[in-house]
């Protein structure tokens, strides 16, 4: 596969929490194979900013390390790895305070495009803004990239929306959702919209049911002290699922633009009916041989945060009446996956009498891992015998059906952080998306928290609580099977 490589302008990109984990395993290793494949321009710098101290020369030391954990042995050339890390640079910065603001203000340029990282905690958001504005190095050419959690509910997003619009117009302020910057969530859009096959089906008309399902196999791990602050709902299904809801069930928009986009996304949230309360399962993981329970991992055996939620949603508009989306995810489950499936209907009327052999067709999106679309269609099983049906698959993983070029896909986070130098907004949420999303969301967490339910226990290495079963049981549905 040959990639068509887009250059950049030139650019001054400095990460606040340079020295964290997510720039050690994602941000930093990701630039490096932008730099690889050409899109990084020679006059482009990366400068770390954190709070401790450190030296270009040991910082460079950490990410030569990131490089050789993180980047595939193919991409590890040493000359360009010499190259890009003359790149780098390091300031110890006080994020709340005055120190170490002036020499990174020595260290930016005027003439080129300056973009500011935050992958710090959202408390730090405002404090970031406010000092690269006090201290002239902002500017109309400037762009910041904020992480989740953007706000905890409704009323701090508008918060921090304020706080970040004192300093900042929209059109330059890019919140990060990195599932949005994965390659087959992308495909979704090309697969609605490029093509005939599909569009003219997706719609209650046609479809049956759609499910999202996004399983992991790992609990919290070290995140038990904010994830029991947070839950499924708020760590996955406010922002990553409901990105890929909105992706969906949107409507075509005029243009694949930033607004255009953004605006038949916020459309979608907003036709979401308020979730009741037999529509909704929440679990927590129990302790097996390979872990601790959820419980124990978050040091709280009081804990009422659900680290699994399967909701059956729908959206109330002309496209999807009718039509309801289930969802799941969930933390210590069978396996690792994440898919979107759109189930079609049956035929009307089937000419070949009850086979229990002819299931839906089933469109199925892969986000990971084995990134792909497989369709399921009935046909004929080969030989005589009179007329049996089966399903088979029309696949299409990229590492097949693109080739060797195809396991170069590059990573979320690369593609997006190449977006914001781009000045390319339409894989970032808006504002008022991401307020849409928490005035729904809110109203679901309060409802079971004023209730005071307990999550229902569930085996790890399973499915889920059984309870989610009956939630598509009840309908007439199964959930597809969690697997590898």
């Amino acid at each position: 596969m040959v990639s068509r490589v887009i250059p950049v302008e030139p650019f001054d990109l400095v990460i606040f929490g340079g020295t964290g984990d997510l720039a050690r395993r994602k941000i930093l290793p990701g630039l490096y194979r932008r730099f690889v494949d050409g899109q990084m321009p020679a006059e482009a710098r990366i400068i770390a900013a954190a709070r401790s101290e450190n030296t270009d020369a040991a910082f460079r030391d950490t990410v030569r390390a990131a490089i050789s954990e993180f980047v595939t042995p193919e991409k590890q050339d040493a000359t360009c790895i010499a190259a890009f890390l003359e790149r780098l640079s390091y300031v110890r910065v006080d994020a709340t305070g005055s120190d170490g603001w002036q020499t990174l203000a020595d260290k930016m340029r005027k003439d080129v495009i300056r973009a500011y990282y935050f992958s710090v905690g959202p408390g730090l958001f405002g404090d970031l803004a406010r000092r690269l504005h006090r201290h002239g190095i902002a500017g109309t050419r400037c762009r910041i990239v904020v992480e989740k959690p953007f706000g905890h509910d409704l009323e701090s997003a508008r918060d921090l929306n304020v706080t970040l619009a004192e300093h900042f117009d929209e059109q330059q302020i890019y919140r990060i959702d990195h599932y949005l910057g994965k390659e087959t969530v992308q495909n979704l859009m090309a697969v609605r919209f490029g093509n005939m096959l599909f569009e003219p089906l997706w719609n209650a008309r046609n479809v049956d049911h759609i499910q999202i399902t996004v399983a992991e196999t790992v609990g919290v791990g070290g995140r038990g002290g904010y994830y029991d602050k947070a839950g499924a709902m708020r760590d996955m299904v406010q922002n990553h699922m409901m990105q890929l809801l909105c992706l969906i069930a949107m409507e075509p928009p005029y243009a694949f633009e930033p607004d255009a986009v953004r605006d038949e996304k916020l459309k979608v949230i907003r036709a979401l009916d308020h979730v009741e309360p037999e529509q909704i399962v929440r679990g927590q993981y129990l302790s097996d041989e390979d872990g601790p329970g959820y419980l124990e991992d978050v040091e709280n055996p009081d804990s009422r945060t659900e680290s699994f939620i399967a909701m059956k949603l729908n959206v109330s508009n002309w496209r999807w009446k009718g039509t309801p989306f289930y969802i799941r995810t969930g933390k210590r489950l069978r396996a690792r996956t994440s898919e979107i499936a759109i189930v079609f209907k049956d035929p009307p009327h089937s000419i070949f009498g009850d086979q229990e052999s002819h299931k839906s067709n089933v469109l199925v999106i892969r986000l990971q891992p084995n990134e792909g679309i497989n369709l399921k269609v009935t046909i004929k099983e080969p030989g005589p015998g009179g007329m049996r049906l089966i399903e088979v698959p029309l696949d299409m993983s990229f590492k097949e059906a693109l080739g060797p070029g195809a396991d170069d896909i590059p990573d979320a986070y690369e593609r997006l952080i190449m977006d914001v130098i781009r000045g390319n907004q339409t894989l970032f949420m808006r504002g008022d998306e991401v307020e849409a999303a928490w005035g729904w969301a809110d109203p679901v967490i309060a409802g079971w928290e004023e209730g005071g339910d307990r999550p229902i226990p569930y085996d790890a290495g399973s499915s889920g609580p059984e309870d989610a079963l009956m939630l598509m049981h009840r309908d007439g549905r199964r959930w597809r099977e969690v697997k590898a």
